[in-house]
């Protein structure tokens, strides 16, 4: 006879009749052991999840704003003839150094010359009209209404003589400040009409570098505050707010922002691509590595911290500069305690198991 068949044949009789005649009690125990398992494994503690927590304190950061411009001459003109006539003056080459008041194109007086000797002479007979017309009205001879013609004569010829000298001061054309010639003056010889090119003058001590800043940034920008610039041929130059644009460019919404430095030397030129840095207003911020920034559940870019119970909260924040050292976060609280490694296993609400990046502490 066969042992196995028969010792299988016994199991099967048995859980049969357990299943059949002892159904109740065998569910009762098994519940009884499920249950006691169930709180078995409620009562087992949760493991906590582990963090890196760093201590911040908000600090203050010089607040930099960057510029991309160009420079520009201070001042820049266009010296034009008032009158026509033939130049007899010789040119001044371009590039050379001016004075305010010096003479760059002289014109050919021609007839104007006898036109004012002719208004003087006028102006001299008025005179004695005047006064013998006077006399007459003194003494009763005279009219008031010949008195009155003989004025207005003489002030008309007060006005031919200063027509005359008015003409005969066009004929030179001065520079109006110091500056350097950007162009050639007139041709001996050439013939100018009114409005005619005698030469272009421009200024270009102290000279201005010319930007443009968003609507984000120019809150930050104030006059007088200290600037700097790297121009294209890498010289670094040093200077000062002078003028902050009040309305926007319809086109680029942007405003203008103009730097004044000297260049008594006039090694940087006009039109020079500069990129310029303008020291802001100082602000509050914390140093914290980038890879500390995480969103929440809405979307928003900030922290998650963690109290000394060990309770993970989030902060908002928005990035003030990225720098090599890390990334300067404002908007928080003066201290904080940042998570900077496990922040993406948590979340709001939760216990976690905490070491200090700064002090090398575990805390469970």
């Amino acid at each position: 006879m066969r042992l196995f068949p028969v010792i299988t044949a016994l199991c099967v009789s048995v859980t049969f009749y357990l299943l059949v005649m002892e159904r109740e009690q065998l569910f009762s125990f098994a519940g009884v052991i499920e249950e006691e398992l169930v709180v078995a494994e409620d009562e087992a503690p949760a493991p906590l999840v582990r963090v890196v927590a760093k201590q911040s304190e908000e600090r203050p950061i010089a607040n930099v704003v960057i510029l991309r411009g160009r420079s520009e001459a201070l001042r820049q003109v266009e010296i034009r003839s008032e009158t026509s006539g033939l130049v007899v003056s010789d040119p001044i080459r371009r590039g050379a150094d001016v004075k305010a008041g010096d003479p760059l194109c002289e014109l050919s007086p021609g007839v104007r010359k006898a036109a004012l000797d002719e208004a003087r002479a006028r102006l001299t007979e008025a005179e004695i009209n005047f006064r013998a017309a006077s006399g007459l009205s003194e003494s009763g001879f005279g009219s008031e209404t010949r008195l009155a013609n003989a004025q207005a004569a003489l002030q008309s010829a007060q006005a031919g003589v200063d027509r005359a000298v008015e003409e005969m001061a066009r004929l030179v054309m001065h520079a109006p400040f110091d500056g350097i010639l950007e162009t050639d003056t007139a041709e001996l010889g050439s013939l100018l009409q009114p409005g005619a090119l005698c030469a272009t003058l421009i200024q270009m001590d102290p000279i201005k570098l010319v930007g443009f800043a968003t609507e984000a940034q120019i809150d930050d920008i104030e006059l007088g505050a200290a600037a700097g610039a790297r121009l294209a041929s890498g010289r670094e130059v040093m200077g000062t707010v002078s003028f902050i644009a009040r309305s926007a460019d319809p086109q680029t919404r942007t405003f203008r922002v103009d730097v004044s430095l000297p260049n008594p030397d006039g090694r940087i030129r006009d039109g020079q691509s500069a990129d310029i840095l303008i020291q802001g207003q100082e602000q509050m911020g914390h140093l914290l590595p980038g890879s500390a920034l995480t969103l929440n559940d809405r979307g928003e870019l900030g922290l998650r911290v963690v109290d000394d119970a060990g309770l993970v909260d989030f902060k908002p924040a928005r990035i003030l500069r990225d720098t090599s050292e890390g990334i300067w976060l404002g908007g928080l609280p003066a201290q904080i305690n940042a998570i900077t490694v496990g922040q993406e296993f948590t979340r709001e609400g939760a216990h976690v198991a905490v070491t200090w990046a700064d002090r090398g502490e575990d805390e469970q």
